[in-house]
């Protein structure tokens, strides 16, 4: 692997996703989950300068103290930072700013990476910072899209941005039998921790969709009243949906008795045969019930998940986010990295359109309370 060509690449995608913005686009919060796409490139460089360059290159002299307080996400461990909800109040730094401290880190950086030999150790947290930047670029893309899917005018990402086709296969739901099955990550290559140790489950037999929910399969449900039937949610759903006003997915507006929704090409007709996405867990839940079926549980999808194709949508499962046996937080900040989470969240499976090139596998575990629904999420029925 090279180090150095690795690291300018994925530290040039970043920038690709950011070229269409306006100077307006990076400094809006509409809601806590949404980071400004200034803090998304402030903090990706922060990682590389807190876990790399100040404690492993003695030549490197830090941009600006304030930085570590202003682009720290959730470590405890590195110390104080700026609330979550008080991203979108920091019009200081700007954003010219935040790309001079862009570049001030990528020289250092690569003066480090080509200046000797790099330990295995540094090796690995390089990785780690790679694999954590290309998860931030996803976030980038489903926040800028949730950022200009709510200013009033829809205005268009990009006119380039060209959406993979979503294809149907109409196949029979794919059968596996009862036993005993080999989950979690083995081999060679990266994996987050909490893909981490693998081991055995005992799974009863169950069917599997070989496709993902459409539009116009979700539509029906809409028709039916499914928003309006307490019998299909959970209470705390259905509590959702109230409270909400919950009517369709995020993104779907009614005009004049029609379907739109938004996409990276502005407002739309929305596509009947697209997956359906940008849908809550309680949505998912909800939709299952309905048509008699249930969502696979983690171990379930991980079994059958070479018998169709994934990666269009990150699918909710009904598994709740929890360590494997023999999970281990590694010392210091990075075991803040996944462990700390492991409560209150449901697991989704597969990858987005949005994934970043060579982001995702089988054993990959993504994760988000039940309510969220900004992410390109969508449904996979078992039975």
């Amino acid at each position: 692997m090279d180090i150095a060509d690795c690291y300018i690449k994925v530290r040039h995608r970043t920038e690709a996703i950011c070229e269409p913005l306006q100077i307006e686009d990076y400094v809006v919060q509409p809601v806590v989950d949404v980071s400004p796409p200034k803090w998304h490139i402030g903090h990706t460089t922060w990682f590389f300068e807190t876990f790399i360059l100040k404690p492993y290159f003695a030549e490197y002299q830090e941009f600006d103290p304030n930085y570590n307080y202003v682009f720290n996400s959730y470590y405890e461990t590195v110390g104080n930072r700026v609330i979550r909800t008080d991203r979108g109040n920091l019009s200081r730094p700007t954003v010219i700013d935040i790309k001079r401290y862009r570049k001030y880190v990528d020289d250092a950086m690569l003066n480090f990476i080509t200046c000797g030999d790099i330990s295995d150790d540094v090796k690995e947290l390089l990785i780690l910072g790679f694999n954590h930047e290309e998860q931030h670029q996803e976030l980038l893309l489903t926040d800028i899209k949730y950022i200009l899917g709510n200013n009033p005018l829809f205005p268009a990402y990009s006119k380039d941005y060209a959406a993979p086709k979503s294809h149907k296969t109409g196949a029979p739901f794919i059968k596996l039998n009862e036993g005993i099955y080999e989950i979690g990550f083995e081999g060679e290559g990266f994996s987050f921790d909490n893909e981490l140790n693998r081991h055995k489950v005992y799974l009863n037999a169950f069917e599997i969709s070989p496709d993902l929910v459409t539009n116009a399969e979700y539509l029906e449900f809409i028709n039916a009243g499914g928003y309006h039937d307490f019998r299909h949610w959970h209470a705390a759903g259905w509590d959702w949906v109230n409270n909400n006003k919950a009517e369709a997915p995020m993104y779907w507006h009614n005009i004049d008795g029609e379907w739109h929704n938004y996409t990276y090409h502005g407002l739309q007709p929305v596509h009947m045969h697209d997956a359906v996405t940008h849908i809550s867990y309680y949505e998912a839940y909800a939709y299952a019930s309905w048509k008699g079926m249930r969502l696979p549980t983690e171990f379930e999808w991980e079994a059958a998940a070479k018998q169709f194709n994934w990666g269009l949508r990150w699918e909710w499962t009904e598994s709740a986010y929890l360590p494997y046996p023999g999970f281990a937080k590694a010392p210091g900040a990075i075991g803040e990295y996944n462990g700390k989470f492991m409560v209150g969240q449901k697991v989704l499976r597969g990858a987005s359109e949005v994934t970043s090139p060579n982001h995702s596998r089988i054993t990959y575990r993504n994760f988000f309370q039940p309510e969220l629904r900004w992410q390109f999420t969508g449904i996979r029925l078992a039975k």
